[in-house]
């Protein structure tokens, strides 16, 4: 059964989260001096494994709780403070200027040999934001049916997060430095109000209110 409003609310968090347009500018620093053949390969090869871990994330995050012990009410409150931080972050730029660090560094130990994989991957797409986010909506699609819904939603987040990628110059000249910095604080505006939705439904499982 679909739940169109669930399903809308889950590819906005997951969207709001990963930052597309926010990422692009990022992609061009890590991927300078590459052709346009070479970075597109960059792009599908950290689309997909982020792909498959916020997948195997949202498959057995669960499963993971269960182990360690940890409520779903409790891990909504924990998941929706760290993502309230990550919008706080991102309302004040704080959030772009750690991600440009982070791609510095690879391209400084690593010499842009497997980016795709650091930072690309690993942290900047699949980060923290990015997993807590996914296990958080995992528990709000119980059934088998309802997972491959949100491995859907997952699936055309990365699309259109790939896409931002592979056009991330076009964006990046459109935007400009302005238009970046008006949508990032949308955006973490956007997410601020998610995150304080987590930790209220957290609240009223974890104390069945």
């Amino acid at each position: 059964m679909f739940d169109v409003d669930l399903l809308i609310n889950a590819l906005t968090t997951l969207l709001v989260t990963l930052d597309p347009p926010g990422l692009a500018p990022i992609f061009l620093s890590l991927t300078v001096g590459l052709s346009r053949q070479q970075r597109f390969q960059v792009a599908t090869r950290g689309s997909l494994i982020a792909f498959f871990i916020l997948t195997a994330f949202a498959l057995f995050g669960d499963r993971i709780l269960g182990l360690l012990g940890i409520s779903i009410g409790a891990f909504r409150i924990a998941g929706g403070m760290l993502l309230f931080w990550i919008a706080f972050e991102m309302i004040f730029e704080k959030r772009q200027e750690r991600k440009e660090k982070a791609g510095e560094t690879a391209i400084t130990k690593d010499h842009l040999h497997n980016i795709a994989v650091f930072p690309l991957a690993l942290p900047l797409i699949a980060g923290p934001g990015a997993i807590s986010a996914t296990m958080l909506l995992g528990s709000s699609f119980p059934s088998a049916i309802e997972r491959m819904q949100l491995i859907v939603v997952i699936a055309a987040s990365m699309a259109i997060l790939f896409l931002a990628l592979v056009i991330a110059d076009r964006i990046d000249r459109f935007l400009g430095v302005t238009g970046r910095a008006i949508l990032t604080r949308l955006l973490g505006v956007i997410l601020a109000a998610l995150a304080v939705q987590f930790v209220v439904d957290g609240v009223r499982s974890a104390f069945q209110v």
